[in-house]
């Protein structure tokens, strides 16, 4: 991993196709150690890594997606738990990171990849499919933070310098059609890249890609009922993530590159993030064995901090134990528990998933339990306590779901878009009339891209993080 992360490095200034790098390149066409034009395989790399690590950071300089759940509080500054995404610009870093770090290196890869030498086109057929997923799962992520978002007209540079916005239903039947078509194309029999995540093994990039489908096609469920069902069927009837192993899973070696918890928390000592009241508070009446694993004690007890303000001293809480500061752990973005979670809920709207909800929503607890280190007993007695209230499902897989996407930000947030549990309560001294529903667009839009992003705005609603995206209708 190591090597090729440090190769694909090298990428950067290649797959930006920046003015400041021109004079790096014209030095690279004379040094015959360094090539100037990349293999796509360290252009997947390079992509898979940032959209990973950014999907997955902390960090409040990026997505706050882990503050837009309430499940983590502050200490010390708490600017972005009280939604200011302002000073920071955290909607500009979070922008860049996956289009230009991210898609924009899948889309050289692509280019490259027709002109590098491959003696089996089945290869080539299961790398080009394993381009077209991984650049699929970005843009889920990004039409699911921002909403409309240039996407028909973006990295078209020579045609092309201010793309218009799609409309972002319009993009997810889009992800729709190209999802098929790349799990079409894919040849089990043979391999793709060595990639980072599933090692080439195409039957996992199948169902990771379905799993996709199934998230895209569970967020219609309020706006496209029929659309949705048939998406969600077609997902789980083509094969979704059933184990633990075809998790997506972004792995780090903790010497090149470490996990962006560990990052923020140990290599960076920042003393400031604790778990919120509002976790701790839900987790205690539920006697959930997972605090044991994922918090310490004050005093022998749980305590979380108030969500929004300065709190006491940071070690006056409970704070995130050892367990979430391994430089090793993998960014887990697409969980075999996310998957059953969906699962059931896709069975309790009265869709065929597989099964019952009921029996959907116990895998999907007891797989959170088993990833966390809880034993199966253990998870099956705290499932007999906590069992689907099948004339409220929305609450209860909806704080199941958010308790189990703990550290895992994104998906958090899209089962408390979609399912309003639990009630998430906008803080007193926030900086917005309600909790966030989406991210604001990048302040550099408005500069390089005005006329389209206004008009951007002004569709959806206006351009405010308390504007719902499309699929969000209650």
């Amino acid at each position: 991993m190591k090597n090729i992360i440090k190769i694909s490095l090298m990428a950067t200034c290649v797959g930006l196709g920046l003015t400041s790098c021109q004079s790096d390149l014209t030095s690279l066409n004379d040094d015959p150690k360094h090539p100037s034009i990349l293999p796509s395989e360290n252009l997947l790399a390079t992509a898979m890594y940032q959209s990973s690590y950014y999907m997955d950071n902390p960090s409040v300089n990026f997505n706050n997606y882990r503050f837009f759940t309430q499940q983590w509080a502050e200490t010390q500054y708490p600017d972005e738990t009280q939604y200011n995404l302002v000073t920071r610009n955290q909607p500009r870093n979070h922008f860049n990171r996956m289009y230009v770090y991210s898609i924009n290196n899948i889309k050289q890869a692509k280019a490259n990849l027709k002109n590098e030498v491959e003696t089996d086109e089945n290869v080539r057929t299961n790398k080009l499919a394993t381009l077209e997923i991984e650049e699929i799962f970005i843009w889920e992520n990004l039409v699911d933070t921002y909403g409309d978002v240039p996407y028909s007209e973006a990295f078209r540079p020579n045609e092309i310098l201010t793309p218009k916005y799609d409309d972002a239903k319009t993009i997810y039947l889009d992800l729709i059609k190209r999802i098929d078509a790349a799990t079409a194309m894919i040849k089990p029999a043979a391999n793709g890249y060595a990639d980072l995540v599933y090692s080439g093994n195409m039957n996992k990039w199948k169902k990771f890609a379905n799993s996709i489908k199934l998230r895209l096609g569970m967020n219609l469920a309020d706006v496209d009922p029929a659309l949705a069902q048939s998406t969600v069927e077609s997902a789980i009837a083509g094969g979704v993530i059933s184990s633990d192993d075809e998790a997506y899973k972004f792995k780090y070696d903790g010497n090149t590159f470490s996990n962006p918890v560990f990052d923020n928390l140990v290599a960076s000592n920042r003393n400031d993030f604790i778990p919120s009241e509002l976790t701790i508070k839900t987790m205690s009446t539920l006697a959930d064995p997972r605090m044991e694993v994922w918090f310490t004690k004050v005093n022998g007890v749980y305590k979380g901090g108030i969500f929004g303000e300065l709190n006491d001293p940071y070690t006056n809480f409970s704070q995130l134990s050892s367990y979430f500061r391994s430089a090793t752990t993998a960014s887990n973005l697409l969980s075999y528990a996310e998957v059953a979670f969906l699962k059931a809920e896709a069975a309790a709207r009265g869709y065929s998933a597989g099964g019952t909800a009921a029996d959907l929503y116990k895998e999907a607890v007891v797989e959170s339990m088993r990833e966390n280190g809880i034993a199966k007993a253990i998870a099956e007695a705290y499932v007999i306590a906590n069992p689907l209230n099948i004339t409220n499902w929305k609450q209860s897989i909806g704080t199941q779901a958010w308790i189990a996407m703990f550290n895992k930000g994104f998906a958090s947030w899209n089962f408390t878009r979609r399912l309003d549990y639990p009630v998430l309560v906008n803080p007193p001294k926030s900086n917005l009339s309600s909790v966030p529903y989406r991210m604001p667009y990048s302040d550099q839009e408005y500069v390089l891209n005005g006329d389209n992003v206004k008009a951007a705005a002004a569709k959806i609603g206006g351009d405010k993080a308390t504007t719902k995206l499309f699929w969000d209708k209650f």
